[in-house]
This record gives structure tokens, C-alpha cells and sequence, in this order.
């Protein structure tokens, strides 16, 4: 089903913004999405209408607030298939998730055990994990990507053996959008008895994603890429594995009792959620939920493919750009990383900003792969659900008249002949 874009705008107030007099054209969704007006309204009702603190206390606001936020975590559960609220703890972003797992995977690390990652991972799936190796004494091993920007499947299961306990990795490059083959790479995790973790912050915002098909142990993912706010995030794990996974942060509603001596952690998933959490942001969420399932996550998927093929073909057209990941745009996500020949990735992405084009240059938290690819870093153009084929085509464009104009040479001022 086409999706009704011009519909599907009159949603988001921000879209009607202009930048230097140019109607704006937001492709930086990899990094952050755009809030519906019904995302909006739902956090300003909670604040106008039922603000208080969760599972605290049993006046009327407590309980509207402490059914909103039950409610929320029902929700996310439901989005992704997974069993119940007993998997789903809310968390700032990816990033946290991530840490959470790691951190408690890595008590049961010893010398000699391996973690296996690739090539294409974001610091935030990089970072926590070798740290969790350096405690351990434990090592880290990469699976490769290939010249197409795919991984090396072969290389991959040939360095999953029976050293390896944790396999953690990307569902989809945030820089290549190369969509990695999740269940094939869950399923040799566990034949070797190896935990998986599934950075999922690329994949859940565009694409369906069911977790009891793909069968991973841990997954993590931001609200604020998928339409919600800023400031929540999921970390989803089978109810076994959260059942075994050590608390990052103490006190508050993660304790169910304490003595001086000692303290008794709460039950899923309040045991991994410290202090007062973000209710309003998990009222957000909860209706970002609403609003991309109403939509169609399968219809959102279809939708970013026409938009990154027609993106693929332009940029492909113009001599002087190198476009990263697979040319094919069925094996990718909704986004193209690429680089002017000449030109650093800041002044590209300043100068389609210029043209009311938001895109996003730099590394992209990516450093090993960038390094990998012989480049400082890259523009990235990134797509959702209410981009249109003609802001696809208009960034393309604008994009090929900069390159024409920074292969003209620059006149000499007559004061300097």
C-alpha cells in the first residue's frame, strides 16, 4: 500500500518549518525521527491532566499515571511480539540498553571467552563490549564485511565457536543500511551456546520486527528514532535472560524490600528500572506506537525501499559521488551514506542545508568501519514515513548542482592578479 504522504505531514507541525527561506526538507531520521501531533498532545495531556509518580502511591493521579506507563510497556511489547511487559524495561536510548547487557553479561566472563561483533557496528555496540572483554579478560573478534558492504557470512560462522558467549550485532548499518541477516546470525549464536544481542535502533522504527521469529536473547532500541521523544529507549530480553540480568542502577521502584544490611531487587521489568522514570516519555512512545501501527510497519518498509531506490539511482548518476553499502536497495534500509570526491562531509552537508536539506556528516558513531572504508566520514541521507518521493529527488538534485559548482574553480578577485 502507497502510503499518503501529504496526509501523514498535516501530523508533524515541525515540517511545515522553513530554513533560510526554504521549505525544510528532514532527511537526518537515522539520528532522530519528527513527532506526530499526536505524540505531542499525549505528553501534554499527561503533564495538564495526570502528572505523578508510578507505583507510588494509590490517589487517582498515581493510578491514571501508573496505567499509562503499565499500558506503554504493553504496547512495546505487543509491537515487537514479545511474550509480555516482563521483557520490555524502558531505558534512556539504545545506548543504555546496550550497557545494561553488557554489563551484566560480563560478570559471567572469564579469560579466554570471546564476544564476537562486526565490522559495521556503532560505537554504542563497540564500546561497552570492550570494556566487558578488558574486566574479563575476554576477546574480541569481528565478522568482516565484504566489498558490497554486506557481511562475510562465511568468515562470520567460522569465528563463532564454542569460545564465543556473546554475539552482538547491528540488525542494520547505520551507515551502510546494509540489513543483516538477524536470524541466521541468532541461530549460530545459539548452536554455539552464545548469548545474542540485537542492536535494533535502525530496524524497529522502519521495518517489522518480531522477536520471538528472530529468536534473540537481548534487543535494543530508541523511541525517539520511531517518532517518540527523546530520553526513552527499550532494552527487550527474553524473560529467562532478565530474570539473570544484574541491576545497573539501585534504589527507588526497582526494590521491593531493604533492610540496613541488605536489599531485595522487584520483580520484571521494574527490577531494571531505578528511580522515577520518564512517564511522559513512555506516554510518548506509547503513542508513536499507536500511530506507526495504525500505518503499517510493513507499509513504512516499502514506502523508505521506492525512496532509497530512487535516492540509489541518482546519486549512482553522478560521476564524482561514492555511495557506501549495498547498491541494491531491497538489501538495505532507508538511508544512503555517500561522499563528494574533493569535498569534506560538513561543507556537503552544509551546503544541501543551505538549500533547506537537513542531512547529517561526520562519522556517524562509526569510526572502526569508517577507517575500514578509507574515509574520515560521510553525508548521510536518511528517510520515514512522511518524506516524498519529490524531497528524494529534490535533495538528489540539489546535491548534483553543488557538484558541478565545486568543480568550477574559483575566480581570482582582480585585487589579487
Amino acid at each position: 500500500m502507497r502510503l499518503n504522504t501529504k496526509k501523514i505531514r498535516e501530523d508533524f507541525p515541525i515540517l511545515k518549518k522553513k530554513v533560510y527561506g526554504k521549505p525544510l526538507v528532514y532527511l537526518d531520521n537515522a539520528a532522530t525521527t519528527q513527532k506526530p501531533r499526536q505524540v505531542i498532545q499525549a505528553m501534554d495531556s499527561y503533564y495538564e491532566s495526570y502528572n505523578s509518580n508510578v507505583h507510588r502511591a494509590v490517589h487517582k493521579l498515581s493510578q491514571e499515571a501508573t496505567q499509562a506507563y503499565d499500558d506503554a510497556h504493553e504496547k512495546v511489547a505487543e509491537f515487537i511480539n514479545a511474550e509480555g511487559i516482563e521483557e520490555i524495561v524502558f531505558t534512556k536510548n539504545t545506548t543504555e540498553s546496550i550497557n545494561i547487557a553488557a554489563n551484566s553479561l560480563a560478570r559471567h566472563l572469564k579469560k579466554g571467552d570471546e564476544i564476537v561483533l562486526t565490522q559495521m557496528e556503532h560505537h554504542s555496540n563497540i564500546v561497552p563490549w570492550q570494556q566487558a572483554a578488558k574486566k574479563a579478560g575476554a576477546k574480541l573478534r569481528y565478522a568482516e564485511i565484504n566489498n558490497n558492504g554486506e557481511l562475510d557470512m562465511q568468515q562470520l560462522h567460522s569465528i563463532i565457536s564454542k569460545n564465543t558467549k556473546v554475539v552482538a550485532f547491528t540488525h542494520v548499518s547505520n551507515v551502510l543500511g546494509t540489513i543483516n541477516q538477524a536470524k541466521e546470525i541468532v541461530a549460530a549464536a545459539k548452536e554455539a551456546g552464545a548469548i545474542s544481542v540485537l542492536d535494533a535502533a535502525q530496524s524497529v522504527p522502519h521495518m517489522p520486527v518480531n522477536v520471538k521469529e528472530l529468536g534473540c536473547d537481548f534487543m535494543a532500541f530508541s523511541g525517539h528514532k520511531m517518532l517518540g521523544p527523546t530520553g526513552t529507549g527499550v532494552l527487550y530480553g527474553r524473560k529467562e535472560m532478565l530474570e539473570k540480568t544484574e541491576p545497573m542502577l539501585y534504589g527507588g521502584d526497582m526494590i521491593s524490600e531493604v533492610s540496613f544490611e541488605d536489599a531485595k531487587w522487584n520483580e520484571l521489568p521494574w527490577k531494571l528500572e531505578a528511580g522515577t522514570p520518564n512517564v511522559a516519555g513512555a506516554v510518548g512512545l506509547a503513542a508513536a506506537v499507536d500511530y506507526l501501527q495504525k500505518i503499517g510497519m510493513e507499509n513504512i518498509h516499502g514506502h523508505e525501499r521506492m525512496l532509497t531506490r530512487i535516492a540509489l539511482k541518482r546519486l549512482q548518476g553522478i560521476k564524482d559521488v561514492a555511495v557506501y553499502g549495498p547498491k541494491d536497495a531491497a538489501k538495505r534500509g532507508g538511508l544512503v551514506a555517500f561522499n563528494l570526491n574533493g569535498a569534506h562531509p560538513h561543507d556537503v552537508s552544509a551546503f544541501l542545508d543551505a538549500a533547506g536539506i537537513a542531512v547529517r556528516g561526520g562519522h556517524h558513531c562509526a569510526m572502526p568501519l569508517a577507517r575500514l572504508l578509507g574515509i574520515a566520514g560521510s553525508t548521510r541521507a536518511s528517510f520515514y514515513l512522511y518524506n516524498t518521493a519529490e524531497e528524494a529527488e529534490k535533495f538528489t538534485e540539489t546535491l548534483e548542482e553543488i557538484a558541478a559548482k565545486l568543480k568550477k574553480p574559483t575566480p581570482i578577485p582582480e585585487s589579487r592578479k
